[in-house]
């Protein structure tokens, strides 16, 4: 089973699968697609969390988040709002778009070992779908027409990014093809030497393109960046348990957390989409990002308080101060440290690997230019780093990316159950949870769980969808909730439930061009012979 958010990356993936190869081979075949076919989310010059289940059991977790360039300073922006600490936004967006907002990348590195440890098939193999779609081209969907005009502004003024998504100087519209010459000979290079080409010509390429665009990223930050191989983080709730990646991820602390609180509430009981159920939704994300804001971090430079976050005491402490009649305003319960849009995968075998996996390149089509010659898109990392010194989000050189990546594998009596995860920035890990107690405490199916509508807030607005009715709207307001009402929260998720048998359901939502494609049946069994006078085997 392979669930992406492209058809054409989940047809990828699943050519890898059919062609014997493994769930790690057709993971790692749909992000070298999804980096051609969605290239506003994910790319080569981007950074990720990658969940991994092997048939033997065991869980890991391959962290490939950009870093934070060696020549960077912590004053080195300058924040356009100093007495705001939730606005991270530079003066002039000076962290946000051009070559100063680039992190050293780590994605290339990362799917590359992630396939030399756990896949089967060459590389070139893997490959070959996305240099395909990159040399023809494919049509553009109504999403990434969308995509290119909220960014068409910023990617006006660099020549070699316009020319692919502003032809004739106007957004590319649905069904235009896009065509990628350069970025092909770019995976050509990549399918031939690997990594290793980050050694050579490639990894001067992509240096000498961040400092034309007034970057610090070096030839060197480039070529020493390394992956990390983490345990993730386990948790029960119910009659499941949670795995999730621990920090620089945010999520699997976080997740935990607002778990443990509402596990001293019945929500089977108050429903699904309740006034009841949304304030305990709300008041919990609220609590989670006043703690994240504290004391998350690269575990390198911050002290992150794990085992207190996710401990069932913290959660009943800060469940007794809950109130359901109204609204609070939440302070971290731990002490500070000093010191959103992105694509998911999840592909499932038969033998028992899991690959759940997001990657991103930050904002929408990243920092918004091409590295001169190669056709890639760099991230803009630096933007959800605090530009104030002096605090556990704050730029220090070679600092881990904080990341609300969700990559989640649920697991019923030791056996896996479900795994899901999506794109969405900050709104991620509580989208993921709130999909995953629709599935645990709502009873609902796959599709349902994937598909229903969420709300989110880090302490100001509710974010809220529209589907949720006007009284229970109403209802939040008069509990003190100021509410927000958006076309979507988060993007599109893509889930494996998998069932008893074997059997597995994959699901994609309507938040993005989400596919899921399974691939059934098998090879012949040893010594079964079709005889050209015979009506069957013998």
């Amino acid at each position: 089973m392979v669930v992406t958010n492209h058809p054409l990356a989940s047809a990828a993936g699943a050519e890898m699968l059919a062609e014997g190869g493994n769930a790690v081979d057709g993971a790692i075949a749909a992000l070298f697609a999804l980096s051609v076919v969605e290239p506003m989310m994910v790319g080569l010059l981007g950074g990720g969390m990658a969940h991994l289940r092997l048939p033997d059991g065991t869980h890991t977790v391959i962290d490939g988040m950009a870093t934070v360039a060696s020549a960077a300073r912590p004053d080195m922006f300058a924040p356009a709002e100093p007495g705001n600490p939730r606005n991270l936004e530079a003066v002039g967006r000076a962290n946000a778009v051009g070559g100063l907002a680039v992190a050293t990348p780590g994605n290339l590195k990362a799917w590359c070992e992630m396939l030399a440890r756990f896949g089967t098939l060459p590389l070139a193999d893997v490959m070959a779908p996305a240099i395909r779609h990159a040399e023809r081209g494919y049509r553009a969907t109504p999403y990434l027409a969308e995509c290119v005009a909220e960014a068409a502004p910023d990617m006006a003024r660099d020549p070699a990014i316009a020319e692919i998504y502003l032809p004739g100087g106007a957004p590319l519209r649905p069904g235009h093809r896009v065509v990628q010459g350069a970025y092909a000979e770019t995976l050509r290079t990549v399918a031939r030497e690997g990594a290793a080409a980050l050694d050579g010509a490639l990894g001067d390429a992509i240096a000498a393109g961040i400092a034309r665009a007034g970057g610090i990223v070096s030839a060197e930050d480039v070529r020493g960046y390394r992956t990390i191989e983490r345990a993730p983080l386990r948790g029960p709730y119910r009659d499941v348990e949670v795995l999730l990646p621990p920090p620089p991820a945010a999520s699997g602390v976080h997740v935990l957390q607002m778990l443990n609180i509402l596990s001293h509430h019945d929500l089977r009981a108050l429903g699904f989409g309740t006034a009841d159920t949304l304030h305990l939704l709300a008041e919990c994300l609220k609590i989670a990002f006043a703690d994240r804001a504290a004391a998350s971090g690269d575990p390198a430079f911050v002290d992150v308080p794990v085992a207190r976050l996710t401990s069932a005491a913290y959660g009943a402490e800060r469940a007794a101060l809950l109130d359901m009649t109204r609204a609070q305003a939440w302070g971290a319960g731990v002490a500070g440290a000093e010191s959103p849009n992105t694509t998911h995968l999840t592909v499932a075998d038969s033998e028992g690997r899991i690959v759940c996996a997001t990657q991103t390149i930050n904002s929408t089509f990243g920092a918004r230019f091409l590295v001169h010659g190669t056709g890639m898109i760099p991230n803009n990392y630096l933007a959800t780093f605090d530009p104030r010194p002096g605090r556990a989000l704050s730029i220090a050189p070679g600092k881990r990316v904080t990341t609300s990546m969700s990559p989640m594998i649920v697991l019923r009596e030791g056996k896996p159950a479900y795994a899901l995860g999506m794109p969405g920035g900050l709104r991620i890990f509580g989208s993921v949870m709130q999909a995953m107690l629709n599935l645990v405490d709502h009873g609902m199916s796959l599709q349902e769980a994937v598909e229903a509508p969420r709300l989110w807030t880090q302490g100001d607005a509710v974010e809220i969808e529209p589907a949720f009715p006007e009284d229970v709207r109403a209802a939040l307001a008069a509990r003190g909730h100021t509410l927000s009402r958006l076309p979507h929260v988060g993007g599109g998720m893509c889930a494996i439930g998998f069932g008893a048998d074997g059997a597995m359901e994959g699901a994609a939502c309507w938040r993005a061009d989400g596919t899921a494609i399974g691939v059934g049946g098998g090879l012949a069994r040893e010594g079964v012979r079709f005889w050209p006078d015979s009506a069957g085997p013998r």
